[in-house]
């Protein structure tokens, strides 16, 4: 649901922030007043494309901000996750800037994302349906998933058995043309991905290897310099005439005898002592690592012949042995596949041909089943289209043949809506067939099963009750308020009989200040929308009779 948008500097809105509510919420106001401005700022933020054209003349840019609350849909759930954006007080924060030099900045919960992934968060908040753009009710190629929306609970188990076995039957399918396309290709890939395996194999490389293998031929390389430097302090602290420690010593103990006198001679006392241990403690350190030294010109010629292979491999496969680990990794499942489908072409076929007849086993059964949903999504939607005073329309989920029986991703079924609207005249595609007000029936009737099925959590009519009028109106009113049981209805319209029965009412206005045209929006209070439903009714002069008229609509509407 979306609970508040902001919007600065979009067309002629300068400034303007909404709170909605649930259920239903009307906007009217004269045409070029700004309704539907507002209704493409909501656009933007769940995805539609944007351009210049949008800003505000003089501005440089636009900026949006929509709060929404999530659907509790575990397909939006795992998207958020997948795309690492947190949804834990179960809320999106989504804004969008679009600047004059063409950049244009999306966030979500602060998460930076691109156009097209806000369009795939978008799908699953905000339904637009205009006047004119239907969106997927009126794309034949979403029928079929609208279809399998209604049964769901039927559809969905043999739906993924079929997928599964449609991944194997493509995987196997493009592996038998890749063979049979160039064998030789192939062969030569399969023998150059075991050299690579067994080059890489037989170095048994380790992370970390190289800079071990650097760090010790470093020490063994500069022996001697290594061995001086021990030697020497060694010799100042601990030997010679007069070795350093003893004479350190010396200075505590005298210091020692005159340190009850002074605290300064106290301190300096502690200083020589501190001084004293870790002079010691520095060359028995130094002592023990003399001792461990050791030269081996063997180990060094050792180390430089594996350094000198893990250079070549680096040549090879990357630039670190954690580069080379990795590619190794790559191949190594490649030359998995390429082995486990190495069989001759007839066992690949006969894999295939089993796969085929699963297939067409699932497909069919899936067929069946949507074939009954489809019989009993004919019958709901005309009981709607009778209730909307199209009694006589033929509503038809009707199914293509698939003689060549074609496997699609998701089944063999090829679905289109189609309807006949008058009697004796011929069914065909709905929206081909469908006039203006016609199609807004059609599409309304359609909303109020799918409403329950879809898990938009808001939609949004645009004018969509444009060319009808009287019964056909009211009609349309409560079928629109229905849908708001279901899901947050937003609505633009110039009917009154629909704008009656929202529950929430807003007037957009246009005004001049200092020569500069804006949008205000006002909620309305009861009696102020008396006054706006009768200047609906009977234009700018409002009558008695129009208020009259106005109050019993929104009577009729609470009743």
């Amino acid at each position: 649901m979306l609970q508040e948008l902001t919007i600065d500097n979009l067309a002629i809105i300068e400034h303007l922030t909404l709170d909605f509510s649930d259920q239903m919420t009307v906007l009217t106001g004269e045409t070029g007043a700004g309704k539907s401005i507002i209704i493409d700022a909501v656009g933007l933020l769940a995805g539609n494309r944007g351009s210049q054209e949008f800003i505000r003349h003089g501005e440089e840019k636009l900026h949006l901000q929509g709060q929404f609350t999530l659907p509790d849909d575990q397909r939006v759930f795992a998207l958020l996750d997948d795309l690492g954006i947190e949804r834990d007080d179960g809320t999106l924060i989504i804004s969008r800037e679009i600047h004059r030099n063409g950049r244009n900045v999306i966030r979500v919960n602060g998460a930076l994302i691109n156009t097209a992934t806000l369009r795939r968060i978008g799908a699953h908040l905000v339904d637009i349906q205009g006047q004119n753009d239907h969106q997927q009710l009126m794309q034949p190629e979403n029928h079929l998933h609208m279809l399998d929306q209604f049964a769901a609970d039927q559809v969905k188990p043999l739906l993924s058995k079929y997928q599964e076995a449609y991944r194997r039957y493509a995987k196997l399918k493009a592996t038998l043309s890749r063979k049979q396309a160039d064998s030789q290709q192939w062969a030569q890939r399969l023998d150059m991905l075991r050299y690579q395996v067994k080059e890489i194999s037989a170095a048994d490389l380790h992370a970390n290897e190289e800079d071990e293998l650097t760090s010790e031929r470093d020490r063994l390389e500069h022996f001697q310099q290594i061995n001086n430097a021990l030697q020497l302090v060694v010799g100042i602290l601990n030997e010679g005439e007069a070795p350093v420690l003893d004479q350190v010593a010396q200075a505590m103990n005298e210091v020692q005898e005159i340190a009850p006198f002074d605290s300064a001679y106290d301190e300096l006392s502690k200083s020589l002592g501190d001084a004293y241990y870790s002079l010691q403690d520095a060359a028995n350190a130094a002592s023990r690592q003399l001792d461990m030294l050791e030269f081996d010109d063997g180990r060094l010629e050792q180390i430089n012949e594996r350094l000198t292979i893990i250079g070549d491999l680096e040549r090879k496969y990357g630039d670190t042995v954690e580069d080379v680990l990795a590619y190794y990794e790559k191949i190594h499942k490649e030359l998995s596949t390429m082995e486990q489908t190495a069989d001759s072409d007839d066992e690949l076929k006969q894999q295939l041909a089993t796969v085929t007849g699963e297939l067409q086993k699932l497909g069919g059964e899936l067929s069946q089943v949507r074939q009954k949903a489809a019989h009993q999504l004919n019958g709901q939607v005309h009981q709607q289209l009778k209730e909307l005073y199209m009694d006589k329309a033929v509503f038809e989920v009707k199914f293509h043949q698939n003689e060549s029986m074609t496997f699609y991703p998701d089944g063999i079924d090829n679905v289109e809506f189609y309807i006949q609207t008058n009697p004796g005249e011929s069914m065909g595609p709905l929206v081909k067939i469908a006039s203006g007000g016609e199609l807004s029936r059609v599409m309304l009737a359609l909303k109020t099963i799918f409403a329950q099925h879809e898990g938009v959590t808001s939609i949004i009519f645009d004018e969509v009750d444009t060319g009808v009028s009287g019964r056909v109106a009211q009609a349309i009113a409560d079928k629109i308020k229905l849908i708001a049981q279901h899901s947050q209805v937003l609505c633009i319209t110039h009917l009154p009989q629909v704008a009656a029965v929202a529950q929430h009412h807003f007037l957009i206005q246009k005004t001049v200040q200092n020569n500069r045209t804006t949008t205000r929006v006002t909620i309305l209070h009861p009696e102020e929308r008396i006054n706006e439903l009768a200047r609906m009714i009977s234009g700018e002069e409002i009558t008695k009779l129009s208020r009259e008229h106005a109050k019993e609509l929104l009577q009729m509407a609470h009743s």
